[in-house]
């Protein structure tokens, strides 16, 4: 139990166990570290993913595929989000929903679902709708328009590229 960043539990003047000490202390003689291997050391520990020397596993599954986690820059919305927060005909940009909360974190492109329903008239600006979101924010009344994504990234030429090709 912690309270206030201070141990209030069971055991809080209980003494810490010194290893080591002779046969009595229960801890003597190899200290409860076993007989022999490095683990008898002092100032050895393993690694999270040791596992006594074997091939750990993390290592013995095979890793296929791209998966680039700093590429996700997608914030997506469901119009049900946008139908309990907003009010009705009021104007809905990427920089409000900010300042609303709706879209926390890093993102650089808004993409508005359509899960859910809407019943207020909204002005919604955004990156990218999903066919059923179009539908049901302009049947609800509302209008619909699609902002310019960020530039592309430029990429650098590096050396190889830059070779002329050989005409033979």
């Amino acid at each position: 139990m912690q309270l206030d960043g201070v141990n209030k539990g069971i055991h809080k003047n209980r003494k810490r166990l010194r290893v080591g000490r002779g046969p009595g202390s229960g801890r003597g003689r190899t200290a409860g570290r076993g007989n022999k291997g490095q683990g008898q050391l002092a100032g050895w520990s393993a690694a999270g993913i040791f596992e006594g020397g074997r091939l750990p596993l993390i290592r013995r599954i095979p890793k296929r595929g791209f998966h680039n986690a700093h590429g996700r820059i997608v914030k997506s919305l469901n119009v049900s989000a946008l139908d309990s927060v907003c009010e009705a005909g009021s104007d809905v940009t990427p920089e409000s929903l900010r300042e609303l909360g709706l879209a926390k974190g890093i993102w650089q492109v808004l993409k508005i679902l359509g899960n859910g329903e809407i019943k207020k008239p909204l002005k919604v600006s955004a990156h990218h709708f999903s066919a059923q979101a179009k539908a049901k924010i302009l049947a609800a009344g509302g209008s619909v328009t699609e902002l310019p994504g960020p530039a592309p990234l430029e990429r650098k030429i590096g050396k190889a590229s830059r070779k002329k090709p050989v005409n033979g």
